[in-house]
C-alpha cells in the first residue's frame, strides 16, 4: 500500500499543494495534519506509523513534513527499514525503493 503524509505548521498554511502531488504520485492513503514539526508526538504519523507492514511506501511532499530534525528523519527512516517499508520524499527526490535511494544514509 503506498500511504501519503502531508503537514502544515500552522492552520493559516494550505496542505492543497502537497496532497495534489501526493495523490499525483498515486497514493492509496492519506494522512495528514496541521501542527508545527518540532512537536514529536503528532497523533497522524503515530497512527500511520502503526499501521505500516512490509512492502509498504510513505511518500511526502518534503522532508521537513514528516521530520524538523536529522536526528527523527534518521529514527523514522531505521523504523521504515526495519518494516520493509520503502519511503519516497517527492521534492528531495529521494526513494529507498531503488539501488540509489537505499544507499542513502542521511537525507540532510
Amino acid at each position: 500500500m503506498i500511504f501519503g503524509y502531508a503537514r502544515v505548521s500552522t492552520e493559516e498554511q494550505n496542505l492543497d499543494m502537497h496532497i495534489d502531488a501526493l495523490q499525483q504520485y498515486g497514493i492509496d492513503k492519506l494522512y495528514q495534519e496541521k501542527m508545527t514539526g518540532t512537536k514529536k508526538d503528532r497523533p497522524q504519523l503515530e497512527e500511520l506509523l502503526k499501521v505500516l507492514r512490509k512492502g509498504d511506501k510513505i511518500v511526502v511532499y518534503k522532508l521537513d513534513r514528516i521530520s524538523r530534525s536529522t536526528k527523527h528523519l534518521i529514527e523514522l527512516r531505521e523504523k521504515f527499514k526495519e518494516l520493509g517499508v520503502d519511503f519516497i520524499s517527492i521534492h528531495d527526490n529521494i526513494d529507498t525503493s531503488n539501488a540509489r535511494g537505499k544507499t542513502t544514509k542521511t537525507y540532510r
